[in-house]
C-alpha cells in the first residue's frame, strides 16, 4: 500500500475496536502524518500486562515518509504509547502546552530518542508537515489544553475532532471555537473523523461546573468528616473544583498518587490551576491537622490494584487509613471493563466505615448526540468517518447520519488497518496494511504473545506440577528421584497421600521407557508428563500444567 497516487489515504491503526489505544496516520505521496499515539488497557484475560500498545509497522517500514506526530490532548489513550512508539519513530512530537507537559513527564522514565523533538503548539497555529498543513483548533474536554485537528491536504481539507464536547461554561479556558469550524464549513470541508464515544446519549453533555455545584453540596452536607476525593489525574478542571470548593470550607488539601502528583505539579507551574495560599500541603503533614480539617485529593478512580485509594481500601496504604467517619466522593465513571474493579473498591472501603459517594459527581469529556448533530450542521462535511469508540457506537453514529441526510456511500464505519482513499469527489476503502497490539510487560515490549498468554491462562487456571528425576550418564539410571513441586495445583502438606501416587506414576514411566530402551530424554518426558496427564485426569478431572524435569548426574 505504499505506492504513490492522487488520492489521500486515511489509515486507522488503533482504536477503532474497543476504547482507548486511538492512533491515525494520513498518508499522501511522499508524507505521512501521523495523529495521536495511544494505550490501552489489558483485558482481564491478558494476565501479567501492564498495558497494550498499538502494532506501528507500517509506519516503521515507511519511516522516510513520517513528517510528525500531532496529538489532541494528554490522555493516555491518546498520549500512552508515545514512550515506546517514538523508540522506533523517533520524529517531532508536537502537542498543545498542558499536553506536551503530561508527555515530558512520561519521557523522563524511557526518554526518547533526540531526534524525537517536542514542539508546543497554540491554537490557530498551522504546522507545515510534508504535503500536509496542519491546523489546531480549541474544543473542550475533561481535559484542559484539549484540540481538535484541521488538516489540510492537496486534496482538501480533513477534520479530525480528537476527544471533544461543547461546554459554554468551562472551569478554565474558552469554550470550543464553534466559529472557526463553521468557516471552515463554509470553505468546504471534505471529510470529519468524529468521536463517537456518547453517541447514544440524546441531548448535550453538561458543563463542567454543574460538577461544581454537587462538590459544593456534598462538601456542605459533609463538614466534619475527612473527605477523600478520587478523579482522573488528568482532569485539571475537576481538582481545580475540588481545591475551591476545600478551601471555601477552610480545609487543606493533600495530593496522592503518582500520575496526580505529576499532572498537579505541572498544571500549577503553568498556570492551569491556581492554588489558595496555605492551603495545599505534603501527605507527611497530614496527620498535623484534624481529619475533619482536610481533603485528599487521589487516583483510584478506575479500580486500579496499585493506585492509591485501591490501597487505602485494602489498608495496604502507608500514610493514609480509612476510619469510619471518612467521606469518598469517586468523581468518575467506570470506564468499559472496569466495572467489577470499581464496585470491588467501593465495597472495600464502605466495610472499613467509610461513607461512599458516586452519584452526580462527574459529568461526560464527550459530545452527546446533539452536540456533534451541531458539529456536523457547522462543518457540512462530504463524507463522515466515525471515529472513538466500539463498532457499536460507530454504527450508531452513521445511523444518525442517515437520519440527517446523509447518504449511505457518503458514511464509513472503518476497521482498524482499513485504507480509505480520498479524492476531491470519491472516497473508497481501497484495501487493508498491517495493524494490531503489542503487549507490555514491565520492559519487555511485544515479547508477550498469545502462546505465553495461553501458558498463563493455564497455570492461573490449574497450576503446575514439576516431577524431578535424576538419571545417571550414560546408562540412564534412575538415581534418585522422582521429587514433586506442586505450585497453584494442591498444597503436597495436605496432600500427602496424592503426591505418593504421583511420585509411583512417574516412577513407572521411567522404568517403563527403562525397560523399553529408550535414552531419548525428549521422549522420557513426554511419557511422564502422558502417564501423569491420565492419572490426574482420572483421578481428579483436573489438567495442571506438567514440567518433567530430567537431571544427570
Amino acid at each position: 500500500m505504499t505506492e504513490n497516487c492522487n488520492g489521500l489515504r486515511v489509515l486507522p491503526l488503533g482504536g477503532l475496536e474497543q476504547i482507548g489505544m486511538n492512533i491515525t496516520a494520513f498518508e499522501y505521496g511522499d508524507s505521512i502524518i501521523i495523529v495521536d499515539c495511544g494505550s490501552a488497557f489489558p483485558d482481564d484475560d491478558m494476565l501479567g500486562v501492564d498495558l497494550v500498545i498499538p502494532d506501528t509497522s507500517y509506519l516503521e517500514e515507511n519511516l522516510e515518509k513520517v513528517k510528525g506526530i500531532f496529538i489532541t490532548h494528554g490522555h493516555e489513550d491518546h498520549i500512552g504509547a508515545l514512550p515506546y512508539v517514538l523508540q522506533k519513530i523517533p520524529v517531532t512530537v508536537y502537542g498543545t502546552k498542558l499536553t506536551m507537559a503530561i508527555i515530558e513527564g512520561k519521557l523522563e522514565e524511557r526518554p526518547a530518542p533526540k531526534t524525537a523533538k517536542r514542539k508546543i503548539v497554540k491554537y490557530g497555529q498551522v504546522i507545515a508537515a510534508g504535503d500536509f498543513r496542519v491546523e489546531y483548533i480549541r474544543v473542550n474536554h475533561s481535559i484542559v489544553d484539549s484540540a481538535a485537528l484541521a488538516i489540510h491536504t492537496p486534496v482538501g481539507t480533513i477534520i479530525h475532532t480528537g476527544d471533544f464536547k461543547i461546554d459554554y461554561t468551562p472551569v478554565f479556558g474558552e469554550p470550543v471555537d464553534l466559529a472557526r469550524f463553521a468557516e471552515l464549513g463554509k470553505k468546504g470541508v471534505l471529510a470529519m473523523l468524529c468521536d463517537s464515544t456518547n453517541i447514544f446519549r440524546e441531548g448535550f453533555t453538561k458543563s463542567e461546573q454543574w460538577v461544581g455545584k454537587t462538590f459544593e453540596t456534598m462538601f456542605s452536607e459533609n463538614q466534619d468528616r475527612r473527605i477523600i476525593v478520587s478523579t482522573f489525574a488528568s482532569n485539571v478542571s475537576r481538582v481545580q473544583q475540588i481545591i475551591d470548593t476545600a478551601a471555601r470550607y477552610h480545609k487543606k488539601v493533600v495530593v496522592d498518587g503518582r500520575s496526580m502528583v505529576n499532572i498537579i505539579s505541572a498544571a500549577v507551574e503553568l498556570g492551569y490551576i491556581k492554588v489558595p495560599e496555605n492551603c495545599l500541603i505534603p501527605i507527611e503533614e497530614l496527620n498535623r491537622y484534624p481529619k475533619e480539617q482536610t481533603v485528599l485529593i487521589t487516583t483510584g478512580s478506575q479500580g486500579e490494584t496499585m493506585a492509591s485509594l485501591s490501597r487505602m481500601a485494602a489498608n495496604i496504604h502507608r500514610k493514609v487509613t480509612i476510619e469510619p467517619g471518612d467521606t469518598i466522593i469517586f468523581s468518575s465513571t467506570p470506564i468499559p471493563g472496569n466495572e467489577k474493579a470499581v464496585s470491588r473498591v467501593m465495597n472495600d472501603l464502605a466495610q472499613l466505615g467509610a461513607k461512599v459517594l458516586f452519584q452526580d459527581t462527574h459529568v461526560s469529556g464527550h459530545a452527546c448526540r446533539e452536540e456533534i448533530k451541531l458539529l456536523y450542521a457547522l462543518v457540512k462535511p462530504k463524507f463522515a468517518v466515525p471515529v472513538h469508540g466500539e463498532f457499536r457506537h460507530r454504527q450508531e453514529h452513521a445511523a444518525m447520519l442517515e437520519e440527517l441526510g446523509k447518504a449511505k456511500d457518503e458514511i464509513f464505519v472503518l476497521h482498524s488497518g482499513d485504507v480509505l482513499e480520498l479524492t476531491e469527489d470519491t472516497a473508497e476503502v481501497i484495501g487493508r496494511v498491517p495493524v494490531g497490539s503489542l503487549m507490555v510487560d514491565g520492559l519487555g515490549i511485544g515479547d508477550v504473545g498469545n502462546i505465553v498468554l495461553r501458558d498463563r491462562q493455564t497455570l492461573a487456571q490449574h497450576g503446575i506440577i514439576i516431577a524431578v528425576v535424576v538419571l545417571e550418564q550414560g546408562t540412564n539410571q534412575l538415581i534418585s528421584g522422582p521429587e514433586v513441586i506442586s505450585r497453584g495445583f494442591v498444597y503436597i502438606r495436605d496432600n500427602e497421600e496424592l503426591v505418593e501416587e504421583v511420585r509411583s506414576v512417574v516412577l513407572e514411566s521411567v522404568l517403563s521407557c527403562q525397560d523399553r530402551r529408550i535414552t531419548d530424554w525428549n521422549r522420557i518426558r513426554n511419557t511422564i508428563r502422558d502417564d501423569l496427564n491420565d492419572f490426574l485426569w482420572k483421578k481428579m478431572k483436573r489438567c495442571p500444567v506438567i514440567l518433567p524435569v530430567i537431571m544427570e548426574a
